[in-house]
């Protein structure tokens, strides 16, 4: 489920850094929820699509991954990005 040009340029002019700001923790987070929301949707109307279920937990690793990069270097922009994203803190 990748994403159209348009979403992907909407999100990343969101969580950039500056206007030439692409790969930061922010924006990859930011990215990756949105490719975990599309495949939730996606396995609650195919729920025997296993191969797409391995996808979302790689997926979701990966995020939680940065998310604890971040957490780790940067804890206000952290706690901002977790709040807009609406992802749960531990």
């Amino acid at each position: 489920m990748a994403l159209d040009s348009a979403k992907k340029l909407e999100i990343i002019n969101k969580f950039a850094r500056d206007e030439k700001d692409t790969g930061s923790p922010e924006v990859q987070i930011a990215l990756l929820s949105e490719r975990i929301w599309g495949l939730t949707e996606h396995l609650k109307e195919f729920k025997k699509d296993h191969s797409s279920r391995l996808g979302l937990l790689k997926l979701v690793g990966q995020r939680k991954r940065l998310l604890r990069y971040l957490k780790k270097t940067n804890y206000t922009k952290y706690q901002e990005v977790i709040a807009i994203l609406k992802i749960r803190d531990k």
